[in-house]
């Protein structure tokens, strides 16, 4: 089979994770397996460790489906290198790969959808779906029914597939730790977060939660890791807010388990989210999770047993779930829980067996 994989983002996200592994799982099956991406993403560093999986520079912008040498480039592309099937990642990449993919015959075209948001009801997107898109894979029962919020009759539901993200638990386990949270402090509880500095992730909410456990005496320190776009207003926002004693931001880092094993609690503060991977290896740290009810969210967090959920941006509930985890005992009890949960659910071995039922024979 000769499978093409199209991702044009730079930074590294989870839909960029998903593209890097399946791509790297089905050429370790024997497939043909191409890559459509920027010349300066991760996604293309990562690759290079994988000579079987041929990269296809590609640079896009929101308008690039717009411009016809674009357009033909891609299409001939297509038809030259005979792909059967396009998994195409983001908006700004369906609006050129879809109708170039179509253009060339290709005969399955898969949109894979990584966002528990709602697909805007355009004119372009009616198009897109109605004319070029074969399927959609949805990556949570929380994504799919985002899909046809906006309209019902933008695409066919039975033809909206839900198959989780794969965790692979040893690859993980394995991980060789390196120190990044620093040593604690007196007795302050270690407070973790993991996610690009993006607004979709909501770091100054964890601002405006510090400044309310410093109100309650509550000893803390907060650590965010990563990187992006809102990081020198976020730490601007932190010393304006007075908390920077106690919110820290250390930077990317290729290690998520070196940082999860040392925190106490792991609170995601994304509005969103498709699919969070970082519930998952949080869970498999054996570390309690507080997010909030929202997206696909409870399909990876259940409720009083390996974490809490509580409402979106609701600083006395999650006070409140603060407190309770204060107990040793019951962060460990909540982290063992967790870790046994993500292990029967998400286990690689039945995913990638889905994924490829689905992929391959359709």
């Amino acid at each position: 089979m000769r499978i093409g994989f199209f991702n044009s983002i730079e930074t590294w996200g989870g839909g960029e994770k998903w593209h890097f592994e399946s791509a790297v799982h089905f050429a370790k099956l024997g497939h043909d397996v191409y890559f459509f991406g920027s010349k300066n993403s991760k996604l293309k560093t990562k690759l290079l460790a994988f000579p079987a999986i041929t990269y296809i520079e590609v640079h896009l912008t929101n308008l690039s489906f717009l411009n016809p040498v674009k357009r033909c480039y891609l299409t001939s592309t297509f038809e030259k290198l005979q792909i059967e099937i396009v998994l195409i990642n983001n908006p700004r990449d369906l609006k050129i790969a879809a109708y170039a993919a179509h253009s060339a015959g290709v005969p399955r075209i898969i949109y894979r959808r990584g966002s528990a948001i709602p697909i805007k009801n355009t004119f372009l997107n009616q198009r897109i779906f109605g004319n070029y898109i074969t399927d959609v894979l949805a990556n949570s029962y929380a994504t799919r029914e985002t899909i046809l919020a906006n309209n019902p009759q933008l695409f066919p539901k039975e033809k909206i597939r839900v198959i989780y993200n794969p965790i692979d638990f040893q690859k993980f386990d394995q991980l060789v730790y390196k120190k990044i949270v620093p040593d604690r402090k007196d007795d302050a509880l270690i407070i973790g977060n993991l996610a690009r500095l993006a607004p979709q992730k909501n770091q100054k909410f964890l601002i405006d939660l510090s400044l309310e456990l410093t109100r309650l005496q509550i000893k803390h320190q907060i650590y965010i890791t990563g990187k992006g776009e809102l990081e020198s207003e976020l730490k601007t926002y932190n010393i304006e807010k007075g908390t920077d004693k106690n919110v820290h931001f250390l930077g990317f880092t290729d290690s998520p388990r070196s940082f999860l094993v040392d925190i106490d609690i792991f609170i995601l503060s994304s509005l969103w989210e498709g699919f969070g991977y970082v519930l998952a290896e949080a869970s498999l740290a054996e570390k309690p999770i507080i997010a909030f009810n929202s997206s696909s969210n409870p399909e990876l967090v259940k409720d009083n047993i390996s974490g809490f959920l509580t409402e979106v941006n609701s600083i006395p509930q999650m006070v409140e779930k603060i407190k309770k985890l204060q107990d040793i005992k019951l962060r460990k009890e909540m982290g063992i829980s967790g870790r046994k949960f993500i292990l029967e659910s998400f286990d690689k071995n039945i995913i990638y067996k889905n994924l490829e039922d689905y992929i391959l024979k359709g």
